[in-house]
């Protein structure tokens, strides 16, 4: 307990005691204490006789920590066997995720992991994000390196925002290069599209290609013409990218991940083995690739398709991988669990698994838990912002499927999450929900929610340290 001369106490963080700082509690929210000497900015106050600084966690105060405490700071760490990206939307999850860390200590999170458009649903920034997560490392003493990823950034715009805001990880999201009408052109149609060019054809067009493991990779013409017009665009925006902002001054400066998967039909192990190999051919360092995978990853819930068919065809993804020195990467990953096992197999234990939204999904289902009738009202706003929420998401969503809130007693509203339907539903609205606002102006739900959080945090951390638990264990077929 640290108790100020006016009698205002703090409970203190036990693993953030360092030399003259470690972090405090209020019952509102967080504070450093400090020695003077090390120049954090914040209050003067005295506590047994003694001068300190009680310091907000602010963004100053967050680069003076990281500058005294370097394992604060998010570094590359993608050339880790394991690594797992776990989103924090909210800026209050991390206590929790640490915890799994620390157990499953094979894993490295990224975590700081969030996309342009989960920041503008959010009102947050690169930099409000990765100092939250520098704040919880501190407060939970984790020093073994974690990364800060600026995930599915689509524009040079978008990639030199996430670098300067410290993203040690740069997730290229290609999915605007990508020609998704190809693939429902006849044979002659794509012939006729195709344009002539000598280099590509002498390297692929009616070739095959030994990526070891007996997997052999082969070009006819048509498949070779079809994935020249589909991914030729997407592949010199990486080109692009890479040079002209992951590269500075001859150096490396982020871990790079090129993303394919966001498109209408799966990536063909060929059209993977083309884009690697175009990638290597001119020189681009990727320590991840996200191809699409067979089947569907909706958000929240898990994978819907033939596991057989799944396992088979990451065998080959990983193995052109392999071939090529780089590791697959699992979007949307929040829940898969069925897949997790022969992820964790067919990547031969060399893998990067991203999940994000479960965590706002734990966080809703706490609120079902402690404050059943704000649920309520948060619950019966989602389903008139459902429609408007689509616009961002693909989800095969059936709001009849949902049973009504009226025939619910308040011990059952956890039981939601544990149907698709209504997990889809308080999923996808995240953005919507925290934005609403009353006539005056005030947030309709945000404040009341954040204080909840703050209330019930251990019971939070928990939470998420037996979800994103399991998506470790599973992973690890432990």
């Amino acid at each position: 307990m640290f108790i100020t001369a006016d009698g205002r106490k703090f409970d203190v963080y036990k693993d953030s005691v360092h030399d003259n700082l470690c972090m405090v509690a209020a019952e509102d929210k967080d504070y450093f204490v400090a020695d003077p000497k090390l120049g954090f900015e914040g209050e003067t106050v005295t506590s047994d006789g003694k001068t300190w600084t009680l310091a907000p966690l602010s963004h100053a105060n967050a680069e003076k920590m990281r500058a005294l405490y370097p394992w604060t700071a998010p570094s590359r760490v993608l050339d880790r066997d394991k690594t797992m990206g776990v989103g924090d939307r909210l800026g209050i999850a991390t206590d929790g995720h640490l915890r799994v860390f620390k157990k499953y200590t094979e894993i490295t999170p990224i975590l700081s992991q969030q996309s342009i458009r989960e920041l503008n649903l959010t009102n947050r920034t690169f930099a409000d994000v990765i100092d939250s997560a520098s704040f919880a490392v501190f407060r939970c003493g984790y020093t073994t390196g974690w990364g800060a990823d600026g995930d599915h950034v689509k524009t040079a715009k978008e990639v030199a925002y996430a670098l300067e805001s410290g993203c040690t990880m740069i997730t290229l999201d290609c999915s605007e290069q990508i020609d998704n009408t190809i693939e429902g052109l006849s044979k002659a149609e794509v012939f006729a599209k195709y344009k002539q060019n000598k280099e590509l054809e002498d390297i692929y067009m009616n070739k095959s290609f030994d990526v070891g493991e007996g997997i052999t990779i082969s070009f006819d013409e048509e498949l070779y013409k079809r994935t020249v017009l589909i991914y030729s665009e997407a592949i010199k925006h990486a080109i692009d990218i890479f040079f002209n902002l992951i590269m500075k001054n001859g150096k490396q400066v982020a871990d790079f991940e090129v993303s394919i998967d966001e498109t209408m039909t799966p990536t063909l192990p060929a059209q993977h083995f083309f884009v690697a190999n175009e990638l290597t051919r001119k020189g681009v360092r990727v320590s991840t690739v996200a191809p699409r995978f067979c089947g569907e990853f909706q958000k929240g819930i898990d994978y819907i398709g033939d596991l057989k068919q799944f396992a088979a065809e990451m065998k080959i993804h990983a193995a052109i991988s392999r071939h090529f020195g780089y590791k697959i990467s699992i979007h949307s990953g929040s829940d898969k669990f069925s897949i997790f096992p022969s992820a964790g197999r067919e990547t031969k234990g060399r893998f990067h698994l991203k999940t994000a939204g479960t965590n706002w999904l734990e966080a809703m289902k706490l609120v079902a838990m402690k404050d059943p009738q704000l649920y309520r009202e948060v619950h019966a706003y989602a389903l008139t912002a459902f429609k408007a929420a689509t616009a961002y998401y693909h989800v095969t969503t059936q709001l009849s499927r949902i049973p009504s809130l009226d025939t619910l007693k308040d011990s059952e509203l956890p039981d939601l999450f544990k149907h698709n339907d209504s997990r889809q539903l308080i999923h996808i609205t995240y953005g919507l929900i925290l934005n609403e606002k009353n006539a005056d102006g005030s947030y309709k739900f945000k404040d009341r929610l954040y204080k909840l959080w703050r209330k019930y945090r251990e019971e939070y951390a928990e939470l998420l340290y037996k979800h994103i638990g399991r998506h470790a264990s599973e992973i690890l077929m432990k």
